[in-house]
């Protein structure tokens, strides 16, 4: 399979937000989001065998795994090797963007998934059928641009009752929307949701790869 890099990091999002974590970021992606962060991830990247990604996966020696892109889902092969790396002992995330299938992802990892605003310019591409796949593990995440955004992600969060279903997370898109205005709207509303930062962009930059 294609693989853009593999490296080690602090995972920066999510409920796992602190905790060391080796990241497989996959090549390919079939959405261009407005604020993507990743573009070098389209195309950039070298085959390399599930083997080879397990061994150097295991040489880090990190339990915490998280299977990134691009979208790892384009490719078929990450469903196989998300089912090794499980059975070798690794927890496993599975960072997606909602607009591909996650019913045939081993049920042992954790599904995070993106529920893509109008702000991204790809709402229209969400496979909103992954909500009845999702399961009380997995997590649900929104990156907003705006106050429109907000309230859409607001709107989504009661029709579909997501939090019954697992953990949600708002997102301020970063360098775009203030983390403090964002958390100003939750707590006036008073949403059960959690605020999900960019952990390793505060630390590290917005422009460094391999965190």
């Amino acid at each position: 399979m294609k693989i853009c890099e593999i490296f080690t990091s602090i995972q920066g999002e999510s409920s796992y937000a602190g905790m060391p974590c080796t990241f497989v970021r996959t090549t390919g992606c079939n959405l261009r989001c407005s604020y993507c962060d990743t573009k070098y991830a389209y195309d950039e990247g070298i085959e390399l065998t599930e083997a080879e990604i397990i061994s150097e996966v295991e040489l880090i020696g990190v339990n915490l795994l998280t299977i990134t892109g691009g979208e790892p889902l384009l490719q078929e092969e990450t469903f196989h090797l998300t089912e090794r790396l499980i059975s070798e002992g690794h927890k496993v995330l599975i960072e997606t963007n909602g607009a591909m299938s996650i019913k045939d992802v081993d049920s042992r990892a954790v599904i995070v998934l993106d529920i893509k605003t109008p702000g991204s310019g790809m709402w229209e591409e969400m496979d909103l059928s992954n909500l009845d796949y999702i399961k009380p593990t997995d997590e649900i995440k929104f990156v907003l641009t705006d106050r429109a955004d907000y309230e859409w992600s607001k709107d989504m969060l009661h029709k579909y009752n997501l939090r019954a279903k697992c953990q949600v997370f708002f997102a301020p898109a970063f360098g775009i929307l203030l983390p403090e205005t964002l958390v100003k709207w939750i707590l006036e509303d008073r949403l059960d949701v959690r605020l999900n930062l960019q952990m390793h962009k505060y630390i590290y930059g917005s422009d460094r790869r391999g965190i």
